[in-house]
């Protein structure tokens, strides 16, 4: 190890010491009583972090022999993990404690996790891709079942586990293919072995088993059986972590996969992953519609969310890659302020997910009901709402690339999803006479709603810049 690897990976670095650092006081010292006070130096600590990392500049670097690649590709996905999961811990903090779920060991988690992400987006080898996947994947199992007196909460970890598995065991398949068939497992040799733009058929199939253990990871359909039942069975927190910044290093990696390593024969993987997205838009947006639990909903609306972000990955474009990127960020903006209002909701103390008990909520709360109104709004594309710009920008990069038929796929799934969010909108509104849910929110809370919220419809006049940043990320991934 010399200096510059250190200097690469020094966020990733302070994020592991830290963690030992936490465990050990947390083991050692009084527990769960300092669990508020770990909650926010750790989210503290996630945006020094990811204020470091955007202010690195431009420049591409590698480290241990081009095992981690620090690009701008890289550092624009770390700052969107680290934001997102910055957030997740500062408006869960007031629900963990009042549910009686403040552990230590939680804010720990989430930075084992996020580490793992953080490697996953650099990985330019399949040996790191591999060891970042695990890590955040053993983290997250453990956060799924942390409520060990939920017997939901338990068969969602178990769920997630086994599935997870058979995830990671069609990875390892597929990377022992490709390691057989290149001879290495660096990115950069496996693409020097693409000669004349053609891939060996071993190579083919080792790729197509790659996308299936990260389509998992993405939720993608037809990969996305674990999805519902652990958005539903897991503490609402972990469902808001599992929404916003595991999708986004998920989503970079695949981008880093097929780009990095097989970017020499886009055809070839370009309709997996056009496939790919089309039946994800589908299902999510049907099978959304018959839901009843704001949980489930949210899990089948992330599917159908992902296949659009794939749209963008399909069309093998820096213009592609760009939408993407742009799309994720937007997408997990919106599902900050969603979470913060899901956190919100109980009734008699107690937590509600059922959509009916929203009935007639904007008569007791019309300011938190119009802040969820221009949300719901966004997640369905309507426009003049910051997510009507995350689709028009991958279905647009779609029809430049060609696949005309893609974004119409798009445009039809993005109808029918609009279905399900403009119910719950009907409830609030227009439901039927009883007493409303009650909507019982920290001011961190309330200030990620309304911010949110006021975000989604500001951010129309320049997406606050990030168009050119993303821009540079793409080409940083494709140069």
């Amino acid at each position: 190890m010399t200096g510059v690897d250190v200097q690469i990976l020094l966020p990733e670095i302070l994020l592991a010491v830290y963690a030992m650092a936490a465990l050990m006081l947390g083991l050692y010292g009084s527990k769960d009583k300092m669990t508020g006070l770990l909650t926010w130096a750790t989210a503290g600590l996630f945006v020094a972090l990811a204020l470091l990392i955007a202010l690195r500049g431009s420049e591409g670097a590698s480290a241990f022999g081009g095992m981690v690649v620090d690009d701008a590709f890289a550092r624009f996905a770390k700052v969107v993990i680290l934001i997102s999961a910055a957030g997740v811990l500062f408006m869960s903090q007031d629900y963990m404690a009042r549910r009686d779920l403040a552990r230590f060991e939680f804010p720990v988690l989430v930075t084992l996790s996020v580490i793992g992400m953080m490697i996953m987006v650099s990985a330019g080898d399949l040996m790191a891709l591999y060891m970042g996947l695990e890590l955040q994947s053993l983290s997250l199992y453990v956060m799924a079942a942390m409520r060990r007196d939920s017997v939901k909460s338990t068969e969602a970890g178990l769920k997630y586990f086994v599935l997870g598995a058979l995830s990671s065991g069609l990875l390892l398949y597929g990377a022992s293919l490709v390691y057989g068939f290149a001879g290495t497992t660096l990115f950069a040799g496996i693409a020097s072995t693409l000669t004349e733009g053609e891939a060996s058929l071993g190579l083919l199939f080792g790729l197509v088993f790659l996308i299936a253990g990260m389509a998992f990871k993405v939720s993608a359909a037809p990969f996305h059986m674990w999805t519902p039942d652990v958005y539903e069975g897991a503490p609402t927190p972990v469902t808001a972590f599992f929404a916003t910044a595991p999708k986004v290093a998920a989503m970079a990696l695949i981008a880093r996969v097929v780009h990095d390593a097989f970017g020499g024969v886009p055809g070839d993987w370009a309709q997996v992953l056009a496939a790919l997205a089309v039946v994800s838009m589908f299902l999510g947006a049907v099978a959304a519609i018959g839901q009843k639990d704001i949980k489930r909903l949210m899990a089948y609306s992330s599917i159908a969310h992902m296949g659009y972000a794939l749209v963008g990955l399909a069309a093998a474009t820096p213009q592609g890659v760009q939408a993407t990127l742009i799309y994720m960020a937007i997408y997990v903006t919106m599902n900050l302020g969603t979470f913060a209002f899901i956190l919100s909701m109980e009734r008699d103390g107690r937590p509600v997910t059922d959509i009916a008990s929203l009935n007639q909520f904007a008569k007791a709360e019309p300011l938190k009901a119009m802040a969820m109104l221009i949300l719901l709004f966004s997640l369905a594309g309507v426009p003049p709402m910051l997510g009507f710009f995350g689709k028009f920008y991958v279905l647009k990069a779609a029809v430049d690339a060609g696949m005309v038929w893609l974004a119409v796929a798009g445009a039809v799934a993005s109808v029918v999803g609009a279905f399900y969010y403009l119910r719950i909108v009907y409830f609030m509104y227009f439901g039927a006479e009883q007493e409303p849910v009650e909507s019982r929110m920290s001011p961190v809370q309330w200030l990620m709603l309304v911010g949110v919220a006021a975000v989604m419809l500001i951010g129309v006049v320049n997406l606050f810049g990030i168009e050119p940043i993303a821009l540079q990320a793409a080409e940083a991934l494709l140069g």
